[in-house]
């Protein structure tokens, strides 16, 4: 039977294993080289990185932060964050090798570059997004807002709330007061009988003493703060819940625009919902983008009222669904608010039937002018459309209104006009980069700590994302040459 024949490899033992150059560890048309021809287009002293300026100090030279910066922009495109793992691959990854020159600092420095070069990494951010604008890959026109929760480098049990405080030290002080009873017993018995479970029990009375006494410690300290969660490990970290699942970390806002699904910012926030954020996030979209006018498309749980206003006042056109919280009539099977027409001229309310709610005053709520309206008691009574319009055990409907309920109107008008259309946009604009970057970060998300720490993480991580995305839209070519002759 003839023997099979495979391919053979290169013996171990030959002189030149490897390329007798570094240049040719990669080829030309290698994506590691738009990382090299983008950092070398930097000003590194002026983004402010450490060991930038030359000087003469005694001992071995810095590290050039040029090079780490290169390393750690490859990493975080092959989802290589660990800067152990980032150690290992200067010495076994060609490219690396390559893109470094051969050099391999230790772990240690290169976690000490990302935590001493905070700010400076946000600013390479903020001028990739810069060159973006130069080469006209922002519309302009619309982008998407969206917030995602990112878990952070913490654990649930590490923070705390005041509630789960609460039943926790009830909890303690139920065992504590069913040792005290054991032991009690075990000291009436008579003199000379010896119980074995004794110290045993007192052992654990004393681990739930010294708990009960650091459960207290972190109830007084969320009361001094004024805080409603308490994170020992990340103290900047929070425990957020939505739709029955709770994560320790982070929500990240993210703007994405239309013209070629580029993020335009991202934000690291400690909110546990998104009702806060369209005001701010649009603002900052428009001021990085320069436009004069900008159309923002959100879901429903950013739809908030002052939130509106304060956009179309700067210019900001939104659109995000009414929330289901304001319309509780409707799912009650009784007429809605908007079953309701206003009148301008007469400052009125007219209902289903034809008859007045009439202007009664006004009130402050959450900081918000509320202008109520009531109908006739004697009317209602006798209107064959009452079991259809008042609540139970409620004589009479009221309606209450907003001092600029006008923007709220213009909103829900334009929602119906163009609002399908634009939740269409919203969810094929932001899913998109949100897989990608959870995709990237892995099961841990964040490996820094601390609201400032985890901002430039972040920064890296939209850089990269960006980076990405232009690399295809120029190619290598185009942009190589758009580096080359960069000012």
């Amino acid at each position: 039977m003839p023997i099979r024949q495979y391919k053979q490899g290169i013996a171990r033992q030959q002189s030149f294993l490897l390329p007798a150059r570094v240049e040719e560890y990669v080829a030309e048309d290698n994506p590691v080289r738009a990382i090299d021809v983008y950092v070398d287009s930097l000003d590194i002293h002026k983004l402010g990185f450490k060991n930038a300026i030359d000087s003469l100090t005694p001992g071995q030279p810095a590290y050039s932060p040029s090079d780490l910066l290169k390393l750690y922009l490859y990493g975080y495109l092959h989802r290589i964050r660990s800067s152990r793992r980032l150690e290992q691959e200067t010495k076994r990854n060609l490219e690396v090798i390559w893109l470094v020159q051969g050099l391999r600092p230790s772990y240690k420095t290169i976690a000490d570059f990302r935590k001493d070069n905070l700010k400076p990494l946000k600013k390479v951010n903020q001028d990739f997004v810069q060159l973006c604008k130069e080469l006209d890959l922002f519309g302009g026109e619309l982008v998407s807002i969206d917030g995602s929760y990112f878990r952070g480098n913490v654990s649930k049990g590490s923070i705390y709330m005041e509630e789960g405080l609460k039943k926790s030290l009830e909890r303690i002080e139920k065992h504590i007061d069913e040792y005290l009873q054991v032991l009690e017993k075990a000291d009436s018995e008579e003199a000379g009988q010896n119980n074995e479970d004794q110290p045993s029990l007192q052992e654990k009375l004393a681990i739930l003493k010294d708990r009960q006494q650091k459960h207290q410690m972190r109830l007084k300290k969320l009361h001094e703060t004024g805080e409603k969660q308490l994170a020992e490990v990340d103290e900047d970290a929070r425990l957020l819940s939505k739709n029955g699942q709770s994560i320790a970390g982070y929500n990240i806002q993210t703007a994405v625009d239309e013209k070629n699904k580029l993020l335009v910012i991202c934000e690291v926030t400690q909110d546990g919902n998104d009702e806060e954020q369209l005001e701010p996030m649009a603002k900052k979209a428009k001021e990085v983008l320069e436009v004069a006018k900008l159309e923002v498309v959100a879901d429903a749980g950013y739809f908030n009222l002052q939130g509106i206003k304060n956009c179309v006042d700067e210019n900001i056109t939104p659109y995000t669904p009414v929330s289901a919280r304001t319309n509780q009539a409707s799912l009650q099977g009784r007429f809605s608010r908007e079953d309701f027409s206003y009148n301008e001229k007469t400052n009125s309310y007219t209902c289903p039937a034809g008859k007045e709610l009439c202007y009664q005053g006004t009130r402050l709520d959450h900081g918000k002018v509320i202008l109520n309206y009531i109908s006739s008691t004697s009317i209602c009574a006798l209107c064959p459309l009452k079991g259809q319009c008042l609540p139970p055990k409620s004589p009479r409907r009221q309606i209450s209104r907003w001092e600029h309920e006008r923007f709220i109107e213009a909103h829900r008008e334009r929602m119906a006009q163009k609002g399908r259309d634009m939740m269409r946009k919203r969810s094929s604009l932001s899913e998109h980069p949100f897989g990608t970057l959870k995709q990237w970060c892995g099961w841990t998300h964040f490996l820094l700590r601390g609201l400032e720490k985890v901002r430039a993480e972040m920064s890296l991580l939209m850089l990269c994302y960006n980076f990405k995305r232009v690399l295809n839209i120029l190619g290598l070519d185009g942009w190589r040459a758009y580096c080359l002759q960069r000012p």
